[in-house]
């Protein structure tokens, strides 16, 4: 049975299916054997003996085969726009290897092995990010992906720039290969373009939703908030899986806290909404961000080609290919990972307000400083444009194919959205992280929850505290990588306050 890849260990699940695929080519040889068999009794087949789309009506003589698969890749590298970055093109070539090696494509062993040797020499293809309609298959970002296999196109060089892959084939001893029949059509038929995508964002999402607990609870002890909202009694009755599992990791991380105990009988009775409603708000974007995962992996792990070639001779024209599972959960997470982004900028606004004892816009002397006050615009303004990128993509279709392909997903439109949304939240975290360490500062020398304590001694080992206007730049690059490594979750376990 094939390897099953998952997100949560997604990079060591493609290298072993690569190493999988490498040692063990009789799927990819006996799905060949069959479809040369159904091309040796003359029938048409889609894609491989005839034209595509609307011209699948068109007969293409058995002489000019090999030409029709050439012709393909050409025709559709018409990609446009930024490339996409090299590490999820890395995922992308990784998932169409995958997905052909599970033997229902047909593909030639002397393209399929080309691939697979560009994947184990990390050779990575040049794509641009902007083409597909996510119906299709991801027609012209995998032609893009595709090019090198004929010596046209480009591979990402280690420094970054992007050479010919004419020069790059030269210099690893590899010639262009000529492609058989089908081979162009298993290339760029799939979804591996937004599955790729999909799978990269998910991968980073599911690791930062802990660093939003920890981000939260920081706040929350820097405001003197209660810990009471928190209590398990509360969420056994709402058991919904992610609530309960944050409203956990708050207490975890408060565990130990003298801020805490310091204003237990305060008489304050409620919070404000972005502290009281956290394990309500985070939990529910963690439960749609988890079932993302669950249809992404499954996507993942499926054959999106067209025709099928199936073990009893039959080759069946189906929609394998159609993207709308995944724009449907795109979709989802961009609306899930922006409510994360959206909540935190409320903690934020509130740290600045110079509630019980912290300094308004958390500076002393302010007025000639202007404080912390600048930040939170950054952070307003990446949550209002993520309103605007979280439209669904889904939602709209035009009619490609001279009207053959009359429905399409649009799911490219929501990966590429998706991944502009991951990096906004990203700063919007990093903002409420110099917000909440600097409050907790002024908390001194009560000690804050265990979890909380080593995550800000982390912070302030890294980025010091400040009382005078400075390049606020100096602190935002370090705060970032803060959030994107998940170097914060790692100094809250070390300490065995372990994060669900």
């Amino acid at each position: 049975m094939a390897l099953r890849i998952s997100i949560a260990n997604l990079h060591t699940d493609l290298e072993q299916s690569l190493e999988l695929l490498h040692t063990d080519p009789s799927r990819i040889r006996k799905s060949r054997e069959t479809l040369e068999r159904r091309m040796a009794d003359g029938s048409a087949i889609y894609g491989v003996n005839t034209g595509f789309g609307k011209l699948a009506n068109k007969r293409v003589d058995d002489s000019r085969l090999s030409d029709l698969q050439r012709n393909l890749l050409v025709s559709h590298a018409v990609g446009v726009g930024i490339p996409v970055l090299p590490e999820i093109t890395r995922v992308m070539l990784a998932l169409k290897i995958h997905s052909l090696g599970l033997g229902y494509s047909g593909v030639s062993e002397s393209t399929f092995n080309r691939l697979l040797e560009f994947g184990r020499r990390d050779l990575i293809p040049v794509v641009p990010s902007r083409g597909s309609v996510g119906a299709s298959g991801d027609l012209a970002p995998l032609a893009h992906m595709s090019l090198p296999l004929i010596g046209m196109g480009h591979f990402w060089g280690p420094d970054g720039s992007q050479r010919p892959a004419a020069e790059v084939l030269k210099e690893q001893g590899l010639e262009p290969i000529e492609l058989a029949a089908k081979d162009g059509l298993s290339l760029i038929n799939g979804t591996q373009f937004m599955a790729a995508y999909a799978a990269w964002i998910l991968y980073r999402a599911t690791k930062l939703v802990r660093t939003a607990d920890i981000l939260a609870t920081m706040s929350l002890e820097a405001l003197q908030g209660s810990s009471s909202p928190f209590d398990p009694r509360v969420h056994d009755i709402r058991p919904h899986v992610g609530q309960r599992n944050v409203a956990a990791n708050l207490r975890a991380l408060l565990a130990g806290s003298e801020i805490l105990e310091s204003h237990r009988d305060c008489g304050k009775v409620q919070d404000p909404y972005c502290l009281r409603c956290v394990p309500q708000v985070h939990g529910a974007s963690r439960d749609a961000l988890s079932f993302a995962v669950g249809v992404v992996e499954t996507e993942m792990n499926s054959v999106t080609d067209n025709p099928l070639v199936f073990e009893d001779g039959d080759v069946i024209s189906g929609g394998n290919f159609h993207g709308q599972p995944l724009a449907l959960v795109l979709d989802f997470a961009a609306i899930a990972l922006a409510e994360l982004a959206s909540i935190s900028e409320r903690r934020t606004y509130l740290l600045l307000e110079g509630h019980d004892g912290l300094p308004r816009l958390l500076m002393q002397e302010t007025g000639l400083n202007s404080g912390f006050m600048i930040p939170q615009y950054t952070a307003a303004a990446l949550v209002s444009e993520n309103k605007v990128l979280c439209h669904p993509a889904s939602v709209d279709s035009i009619p490609t194919s001279l009207g053959q392909e009359d429905h399409v997903s649009m799911g490219s439109i929501a990966a590429v959205k998706l991944l502009q949304i991951l990096e906004n939240v990203q700063h919007v975290f990093a903002i409420e992280l110099l917000t909440a360490a600097q409050a907790l500062d002024y908390r001194s020398p009560l000690k804050p929850g265990r979890g909380v304590e080593v995550a800000h001694e982390l912070i302030r080992e890294r980025i010091p505290h400040r009382e005078a206007d400075y390049l606020f730049q100096d602190d935002l690059g370090p705060s970032v990588e803060l959030i994107r490594s998940s170097a914060l979750q790692a100094a809250v376990e070390s300490v065995g306050c372990d994060l669900v």
